[in-house]
């Protein structure tokens, strides 16, 4: 296990403070490693209670009346800060009310992780409007990979993506694909089919098999559409477009919108799609080696959200900008190609940044070795771009 420093760096500030610290992301993404974490840093285990809702016997505090009980009379008649830990807290009927009961109800520090991001919609967003923070959790980037896995190069993250456990199995590739399948099957079925009654499945992976094959290219519900008219199978867009949405609840897709660098203005036409993780992608779909630059791509866009940007896909005089990232009001560019082996290939990259007329940081991102900084704009190759601290 490593320390997930850039979750707890996040985290830290709001250790002991009145806001409900809630941790979402990918199922099996490391939510319940960071809750653990975070259970060491404060090391009360005196005045701590820690509950996994997916364990068969914690299954009883599942009824928001009985858990309710169970923490007054662990934490009820003590006049001292209880630290709570609750773990896919969804699982919990009625949770919204008896986690805002023990805010308001006892001198507690609440912590809880979900697997859907449908967690801070309706009722809960009402309760503690202005009273929780919420913190993303992602798959092992790069950097985190390498630590876990001492030996391991690039091309083996490329291979098998950042799925946490994968560093147990390492160097067993079908165990792996196996577990990554098992991944994808769990999400799928609990997050997505069951969460929001799903019946016709096979659309439903159809549909997924679809995005997997396209991340980072400009499609619509339209296109989906069409491509299964050619299948003979008639589905409206607005069941694509929900089963999409149900898929990026429950964190396995990220769409990226569109805007203009120009009219700063979003734009309201074809979005991009990235997958959570480039591991389940190969070992779903496949042919990630074939689709390199897709799957540069989706590395570079997770990264950038990994660290807190917010990312849209630029367009400037009708050439695309791949990523506009944006965090505390400054703003960074970047291009990504798998190589650039010839002049023409390196002014279309970095052509498209020239024409951006602020001052804001530019970069190309490739697998080429040879530094092609120029005018300003700073090349990297990918794994040093992955591990800089320069964004």
């Amino acid at each position: 296990m490593i320390k997930r420093e850039l979750y707890l760096k996040q985290i830290r500030p709001f250790i002991g403070k009145d806001v409900v610290k809630i941790i979402t992301g990918l199922r099996r993404s490391g939510k319940s490693v960071l809750l653990e974490l975070i259970r060491d840093e404060i090391n009360k285990p005196e005045n701590s209670i820690y509950l996994n809702f997916e364990s068969k016997k914690n299954s009883k505090y599942t009824n928001a009346d009985t858990l309710y009980n169970y923490v007054l009379k662990k934490a009820g008649k003590s006049k001292d800060k209880w630290y709570l830990f609750f773990d896919e807290i969804q699982e919990v009927e009625n949770w919204e009310q008896v986690v805002n009961s023990f805010r308001v109800d006892f001198d507690a520090d609440i912590y809880i992780t979900g697997s859907n991001a449908k967690l801070l919609s309706g009722e809960l967003a009402t309760l503690i409007s202005g009273r929780y923070v919420q913190f993303v959790v992602y798959p092992l980037s790069y950097k985190e990979f390498a630590l876990l896995n001492e030996g391991k190069t690039f091309d083996d993250y490329l291979k098998i993506g950042g799925m946490p456990f994968i560093s147990n199995i390492i160097g067993d590739e079908k165990a792996i694909d196996l577990y990554l399948e098992d991944v994808y099957n769990s999400v799928v079925l609990k997050d997505v089919v069951k969460r929001n009654n799903i019946r016709d499945v096979d659309l439903l992976e159809r549909i997924i098999t679809y995005v997997l094959a396209n991340v980072g290219t400009t499609f619509s519900a339209t296109s989906i559409a069409k491509y299964f008219k050619n299948e003979h199978r008639k589905v409206s867009t607005d069941t694509i477009l929900n089963y999409i949405k149900y898929c990026e609840e429950a964190y396995l897709f990220y769409k990226l919108k569109r805007q203009d660098i120009q009219g700063k203005e979003l734009l309201d036409v074809a979005k991009k799609y990235f997958v959570v993780d480039h591991g389940l992608r190969e070992a779903i779909y496949g042919d990630n080696m074939k689709d390199i630059e897709k799957v540069l791509e989706n590395l570079v866009c997770l990264e950038l959200l990994r660290r807190g940007y917010t990312v849209t896909v630029g367009t400037l005089g009708g050439k695309e900008v791949d990523f506009i990232g944006v965090k505390n009001k400054e703003t960074i560019y970047v291009q990504v190609a798998y190589v650039m082996p010839s002049s023409d290939t390196q002014e279309r990259e970095f052509g498209n940044l020239k024409k951006i007329e602020d001052n804001y940081p530019k970069y190309v991102v490739s697998m080429d070795t040879v530094n092609m900084s120029q005018d300003g704009i700073k090349h990297f190759h990918i794994k040093d771009f992955l591990t800089s601290d320069i964004y």
